[in-house]
């Protein structure tokens, strides 16, 4: 992929080698029954000292530089960063050497809090956090979301969605975006969480949410209790995982720790 800003103006170093992709990583977390998550160090917290059953995730946000825009794949937690004051979302943009404003669509794949926590601004929540870009919303998770409220969805994050010039609801089970992003209506996380594929050229670039979360998940039949139908999840992991393999996707992964994306090769 060709590495431009939504200006037609080169990219800088940053981007080199990557593929256009590039993770934003807003760090480690524990995450337990009482879903808040709690920031958690490796080198100095230890997994057994917080509460059973908690899960050790990264939480992580992707670019995608593709020579039509710069997408940016879910949006955080909607924290601030005390280094810069400054909303995290926008530090790490900027420390990847792009500016907010350049961000030209935002693909969401469902709203959860950890998810969606930066679609809006955290000192407004009634502004939206990119500023020119384009929101593509499934219609029916906002109006769950609305509904469901918490601990899983926070509605004042979110709530700007609802009538926003700038947001585009995707209506359908599947769908194409701008002719080269293809969207799939799920069910598996959550009731109506969705899956994107961005292709351009011989590349293709798959996103799963949270039905395709971590490296390790997609490689055996592993099935979770968080699940809104584990059975589906798990095997969408097992199928995608496979024809992924076959045609030589680049997954990306939001709560791995180690993995952010893996490029595999093309075996027919």
């Amino acid at each position: 992929m060709t590495d431009y800003n939504n200006e037609g103006e080169e990219l800088s170093l940053p981007f080199r080698g990557t593929g256009g992709i590039i993770p934003l990583s807003e760090g480690s977390f524990t995450i337990d029954k009482t879903k808040l998550f709690v920031p958690f160090d490796e080198e100095k917290d230890e997994l057994q000292e917080r509460p059973v059953g908690s899960l050790l995730v990264e939480i992580q946000p992707f670019i995608v530089i593709t020579s039509k825009d710069v997408l940016l794949i879910d949006t955080g937690l909607g924290f601030s960063d005390k280094a810069t004051n400054k909303m995290q979302l926008h530090s790490n943009l900027e420390k990847a050497g792009i500016k907010p404003e350049q961000v030209t669509k935002v693909l969401m794949s469902h709203l959860h809090k950890d998810h969606a926590g930066g679609v809006s601004l955290t000192n407004d929540r009634t502004s939206l956090s990119l500023p020119n870009a384009t929101y593509y919303i499934q219609r029916r998770e906002l109006e769950f979301a609305l509904e469901k409220g918490f601990p899983s969805y926070i509605p004042e994050e979110i709530r700007l969605l609802e009538t926003s010039s700038r947001v585009h609801f995707l209506e359908n089970d599947e769908g194409t975006i701008d002719g080269y992003i293809s969207y799939q209506l799920t069910g598996a996380h959550s009731p109506f969480h969705q899956v994107f594929w961005i292709r351009e050229g011989d590349e293709i670039i798959f996103f799963g949410g949270d039905d395709a979360p971590q490296l390790q998940q997609m490689k055996i039949k592993y099935k979770t209790k968080y699940d809104y139908d584990p059975d589906k999840a798990m095997q969408l992991r097992l199928k995608w995982w496979q024809q992924g393999n076959e045609e030589g996707w680049k997954f990306l992964f939001y709560h791995d720790i180690k993995t952010p994306f893996a490029a595999t090769t093309k075996t027919r």
